[in-house]
């Protein structure tokens, strides 16, 4: 059991590493002009987010009360209705069995939502084409590039995958918290 939940911790850091440059990438590229393209991305990214809070707080014990309560307290910052939400996410007065069960649900029903909408966001790529990085149009130069994106995408998926498990098997607590 403790290398799958390495691999979930280590893999969804590695996964934000990942996000964070392809984000990167989109904003040095002008990549936002899409506009349909860029705010289904930026959905994206906060659903991503969200799952990731959800599955922070979750390890059972003392330390998920006191993380769900600090996290969330911070939307009683909103003025009128942030007292009555922080009630309503917590289920009552106080962060409680309750109140991980209902984020170990949202932690699993949001990774549904992110393929979905990571779909939507293929879709309007689709429909856009992808970003040139010289900006200009080349249609006219298009030639099968197939066999080498391919190679390309596959070799970074390798090294992706070993520096995973070096890091798993080698310092898994690198990433985060032993303590959590």
């Amino acid at each position: 059991g403790w290398i799958i939940r390495y691999l979930h911790a280590n893999g969804a850091s590695m996964f934000f590493i990942c996000l964070y440059m392809h984000v990167g990438r989109g904003m040095y590229y002008g990549s936002y002009t899409f506009s349909e393209t860029w705010n289904i991305g930026i959905v994206l990214l906060f659903t991503v987010m969200a799952t990731a809070f959800m599955g922070y707080v979750l390890p059972w014990g003392q330390m998920s009360f006191w993380g769900a309560t600090v996290i969330t307290n911070l939307l009683s910052a909103i003025p009128y209705i942030g007292t009555d939400l922080v009630e309503w996410i917590w289920g009552g007065f106080s962060v409680d069995k309750a109140t991980l069960t209902r984020f170990f649900a949202f932690h699993f029903i949001l990774p549904f939502i992110v393929s979905a909408l990571a779909a939507v966001h293929l879709l309007f790529l689709h429909e856009t084409g992808s970003n040139n990085p010289s900006g200009m149009v080349s249609d006219s130069d298009k030639i099968p590039f197939h066999p080498y994106y391919t190679i390309k995408d596959i070799l970074g998926l390798l090294v992706l995958i070993l520096t995973l498990m070096l890091l798993v098997l080698f310092s898994p607590d690198l990433l985060g918290d032993p303590d959590n």
